[in-house]
């Protein structure tokens, strides 16, 4: 009787193992890898600029490690820890090209999300669509990127730049119908993007509106006083400021300066209150420019339970960041999305999947988006986002349009 209770339980525990062994076997089986990807790690690439003239845009990749190392101490994605390299490429294309190969030819990701600035992420475009390494969640809007048919890999993650600049360009054509236009344009394809659409849609209203000056920056110039003097003199009663970084910071400047008063429209990705405070708050009263993200910075979003979420992971591991930096909770809300993207994924860790999933996000709404805006993804339009809202600034925060304007 013991004899064969005892043979009843060994039989059982052995049951009981061999069904556990067979169902970790089987998800073993299931499981589906390509480089970058195991059952315990998942590996991530970005290139930003950490120095040089892009460098206030590092902490886009700051953010992003204190995301991941938070949600590795909760477990990870799907059992797995997120490994993930943010490299430094000065918004240099040459160094771009070289920080990306290292990441794919050396680090293997799986994929790389995040990476900033047209004219670097130009650079390895081709290489990376003929790697098929997914190239995701861009921080740039350059209209390239909406190509699913030629380059499948890559998807913006900003509003693209066409869709901005002819919703801006219908602002002015209604609220001044004979507005002498201004513009100041990074010359280069970011800003040849926002230049092109706008001065169509402006051609095809047939009105008096015109452009009747347009001048150029590079980003290597020092200062850009002498294109502002010539465009204040021109007689333009509309500015449209196509600058990124420092250069919005000195351009909004010195427009308060020479007391020029245009009706002063900025493009959204240099909106972010470090730059703002760098030209001072009061001289950037009264511009236009789109929106589609939470303005931490003000008051109204301090009860946010995605902007307290934020500022709680801000608190621990970035506390040299400001709670006002608009950059990093972008940042934040980019590395949630890409989670999203890799939690979607489970056990099937190929990067066509992680495409596949990336490409099929619309509807989902980001932590830094406004009520009303998700991405708009799918796999035959890659357009990010459809739906803005036009947005004003009073000298200390910004003042967003009841209703939101659709493309």
């Amino acid at each position: 009787m013991i004899r064969r209770t005892i043979d009843r339980r060994t039989f059982i525990a052995t049951a009981t193992a061999a069904a556990a062994l067979g169902a970790s076997t089987r998800r073993v089986r299931a499981a589906k890898y390509d480089p970058g990807a195991s059952d315990t790690e998942i590996k991530l690439g970005q290139t930003i600029p950490h120095s040089g003239p892009g460098s206030l845009y590092g902490v886009l990749g700051r953010t992003g490690l204190a995301y991941f190392e938070m949600l590795n101490q909760k477990g990870g994605i799907n059992g797995r820890k997120v490994t993930f390299l943010t490299l430094d490429d000065s918004y240099s294309a040459p160094k771009c090209v070289e920080a990306t190969r290292r990441l794919v030819e050396q680090e293997e990701v799986l994929a790389l999300f995040g990476s900033l600035g047209t004219a670097p992420q130009t650079a390895v475009h081709k290489y990376l669509n003929g790697k098929g390494v997914p190239q995701l969640l861009l921080n740039t809007g350059a209209s390239k990127w909406n190509d699913p048919r030629t380059y499948k890999w890559t998807t913006a993650g900003l509003p693209l730049y066409p869709t901005e600049a002819r919703i801006l360009a219908r602002h002015v054509l209604k609220t001044k119908p004979e507005a002498k236009i201004g513009i100041l344009y990074q010359n280069d394809d970011f800003g040849r993007d926002f230049l092109g659409p706008f001065k169509q849609v402006l051609a095809d209203a047939g009105g008096k509106a015109r452009v009747i000056l347009e001048t150029t920056y590079d980003l290597t110039d020092p200062t850009i006083d002498s294109q502002l003097i010539n465009l204040s003199k021109s007689g333009a009663d509309v500015f449209y400021n196509i600058t990124t970084g420092k250069a919005t910071s000195q351009s909004i400047r010195k427009v308060a300066e020479l007391g020029w008063k245009p009706l002063h429209l900025l493009s959204a990705g240099s909106t972010g209150r470090s730059i703002l405070n760098a030209a001072g708050l009061e001289n950037a009263a009264g511009i236009v420019a789109i929106s589609y993200i939470k303005d931490i910075g003000a008051p109204k979003w301090n009860s946010d339970a995605d902007v307290m979420a934020f500022d709680e992971l801000r608190k621990k591991s970035l506390p040299n960041v400001d709670p006002d930096n608009s950059i990093a909770f972008v940042g934040y809300g980019q590395a949630v999305t890409m989670a999203e993207i890799l939690r979607r994924c489970g056990d099937e860790l190929t990067r066509a999947n992680v495409m596949k999933h990336a490409t099929t996000l619309a509807g989902f709404r980001a932590p830094h988006f406004l009520d009303g805006v998700s991405y708009s993804y799918t796999p035959d339009d890659y357009t990010s986002i459809k739906t803005l809202y036009i947005q004003t600034f009073n000298g200390k925060d910004w003042e967003i349009s009841d209703k939101p304007v659709s493309e």
